[in-house]
């Protein structure tokens, strides 16, 4: 019997959740399309298909931070026998990455039409709760339906608002694409990618100010963020603290900036990061039915990625309250295809999700932050930490008071369960990820302590934690391998 609608599944986004879904979808035999179209930046930036992370998240931050940390690794170097003298070229970074991103782009439609997917570039709305209207870039518009629908539609910046915002500054969507170097900048924000962004523009030479209204990575481990901003001020970054911008304006090349309406200073570049808006508001939700809040952008009363109503969908960044992270999305559109199709009745768990904030001292974190625990533990929780000092930093002269550091966190009313771990250090995001199977699988901080270390590794650090953190106890520093 044939069906009464154009698709079993139809996607709203081409992000790294939507795409996920849809080829899984495509896989089980059903009739799938995805709409994709991405707007352009208040500075005139656009890209194809993949989503933030392929295009303007994940994938180029992650490239850049690499390319900006090889100056100190350079260093690093000189204090085992190399001479360490080389030059960066921003517009030739830019290039090589867009390249990379450009062929992910290429793949991503591949593997689409492999599946034999309908690709829409297209601007999708709701109609009614099956039926789409789909706008291409020439303003030509057609109508589809679909039995069910997923909006993944994730996100963009938030400019703030402030006057002369969106004509003179850039955003997290712009930056990666930026032909030309960022010269002296300002970024706002505290948030993971304002402290990303600055700490890869520093470091590849640049001179970066983060100005800052309180509290650093609001949402995480507060000891921590606070040592990432020490860290990052003693390898070149300013912070203008207890700041916030009233306006900007041009002068000449540069943006001028205020602060209470007088003026705060000039630069080449000033980058927005303060927060980022779902585009589920923009979809004309109100036509299907689906509950979402206005203000943030949305979609709220999800159960199980099921809106309140009963065909439509939603996984990634556009859900309101959960985690904004590539593979959280990737992982909860396979599965709800499953269900949706396949008879599987395996839902999502957005508990202890490992995450990597990748600031120039990288920050990984699983479980609950110190703030968290104490909350919810009170006396019952114990604290674990230590420093922890990378082999190659112990012969380098410009390392002396450069550090890493561990904590973990435990229930001591439970067996001292592993409730949270945090560690600052290079490359953690590779070592938090194996915890993340620990933390799945209920470990206890006697596991870390009949685990032997691999050494000489910083990863050995979290296997030999003793000093229990207490208040108005001072840590000693790391020695040396």
């Amino acid at each position: 019997m044939a069906s009464k609608f154009d698709f079993d599944l139809y996607v709203i986004g081409g992000g790294s959740g939507g795409l996920a879904a849809a080829k899984v979808a495509a896989d089980l035999g059903k009739t799938v399309g995805v709409a994709d179209f991405v707007k352009k930046s208040p500075a005139g930036t656009t890209w194809g298909l993949g989503g933030t992370c392929v295009n303007v998240g994940c994938i180029p931050k992650k490239l850049m931070h690499i390319s900006s940390l090889y100056r100190e690794v350079q260093g690093d170097m000189a204090g085992l026998g190399w001479d360490t003298k080389s030059s960066h070229s921003w517009e030739e970074m830019i290039s090589k990455v867009n390249n990379y991103i450009k062929s992910l782009q290429w793949g991503a439609k591949t593997d689409l039409r492999s599946k034999k997917v309908k690709y829409h570039n297209a601007y999708a709305t709701f109609v009614d709760a099956h039926t789409l209207q789909l706008e291409d870039g020439s303003g030509n518009i057609t109508k589809i339906t679909a039995d069910k629908i997923i909006v993944a539609c994730g996100g963009r910046p938030n400019l703030g608002g402030y006057p002369g915002a969106e004509e003179c500054c850039i955003s997290s969507d712009d930056i990666f694409w930026k032909k030309t170097a960022p010269g002296k900048t300002l970024v706002v924000g505290a948030s993971y990618i304002a402290l990303e962004c600055a700490g890869f523009i520093a470091g590849l030479g640049f001179d970066t100010t983060v100005m800052v209204r309180s509290i650093l990575l609001r949402g995480f481990d507060q000891e921590c963020a606070d040592k990432i901003g020490t860290y990052m001020e003693s390898h070149g970054v300013n912070f203008a603290r207890g700041k916030v911008p009233t306006k900007f304006e041009k002068i000449g090349d540069q943006t001028r900036v205020y602060v209470d309406g007088k003026v705060y200073g000039d630069y080449d570049t000033v980058l927005l990061a303060i927060g980022r808006t779902g585009c589920a508001g923009l979809l004309n939700l109100e036509a299907a039915g689906v509950n979402y809040d206005a203000k943030s952008g949305k979609i709220t009363g999800c159960k199980n990625e099921q809106t309140n109503v009963e065909n439509i969908y939603a996984v990634g960044d556009v859900l309101e309250g959960l985690p904004e992270l590539t593979p959280v999305a990737i992982q909860a559109g396979r599965l709800l295809v499953r269900r949706l199709f396949d008879g599987k009745t395996k839902q999502m768990d957005y508990t202890d999700i490992a995450t990597t904030v990748f600031t120039p001292i990288e920050y990984g974190a699983i479980g609950m932050s110190e703030e968290e625990a104490k909350d919810k533990l009170g006396d019952s929780l114990v604290i674990y930490h230590g420093y922890g000092k990378h082999l190659e930093w112990n012969t380098s002269t410009e390392r002396v008071d450069d550090k890493g550091y561990f904590k973990v966190l435990c229930d001591r009313a439970n067996n001292e369960k592993v409730v949270g771990v945090h560690m600052l250090g290079n490359n953690v995001g590779e070592m938090i990820q194996g915890l993340g199977v620990a933390m799945k699988a209920g470990f206890t901080k006697e596991h870390l302590d009949d685990t032997v270390g691999i050494h000489p590794t910083f990863a050995e650090g979290y296997t030999t934690l003793t000093e229990i953190k207490q208040e108005g106890k001072v840590l000693e520093a790391a020695g040396g391998c």
